[in-house]
């Protein structure tokens, strides 16, 4: 997997390094990239799908909303509630971290022999018949191929 990477430091290290954002703000922009399509996603449920503290999420938040790469609004219905999106500059970091991130998977991909490749399709059949899986797969499949 680490010739995913690539001998120069790959395009996945790279595109993270240029963007400045920290572990955390990347995982959060990736994963509030998965809801534009859908309402707004609260603080809460971004700290649930990363499995980090509520404080945690809302300082990366913070630090992506400094950057213009998302607004954070007060929920109409609840003002105890705030919903995040990605700005345009957000969501165009977003596919370009996604778009390194599968041509690394298609370079490791590509080194595999015919046998190989056989067993890891097999794998991946079993991997998309998990729901939270293929919802991942597909929201960021068709992104990638706008």
């Amino acid at each position: 997997m680490l010739c995913s990477f690539g001998s120069d430091g790959g395009s996945v290290i790279r595109a993270i390094d240029e963007s400045g954002l920290g572990f955390t703000q990347m995982k959060a922009l990736v994963r509030l990239a998965g809801h534009a399509d859908d309402e707004p996603a609260t603080v809460k449920l971004v700290a649930e799908q990363l499995g980090i503290s509520l404080a945690s999420a809302s300082r990366a938040v913070e630090g992506l909303v400094k950057r213009a790469l998302a607004t954070r609004v007060e929920d109409p219905d609840d003002r105890r509630v705030r919903r995040v999106s990605l700005t345009a500059d957000g969501q165009e970091m977003a596919d370009e971290l996604m778009a390194a991130r599968l041509a690394g998977l298609e370079r490791f991909v590509e080194s595999l022999g015919a046998d190989e490749r056989r067993k890891l399709e097999a794998a991946l059949e079993v991997l998309l018949r998990r729901d939270d899986i293929a919802d991942i797969y597909r929201t960021h499949r068709k992104r990638a191929f706008r």
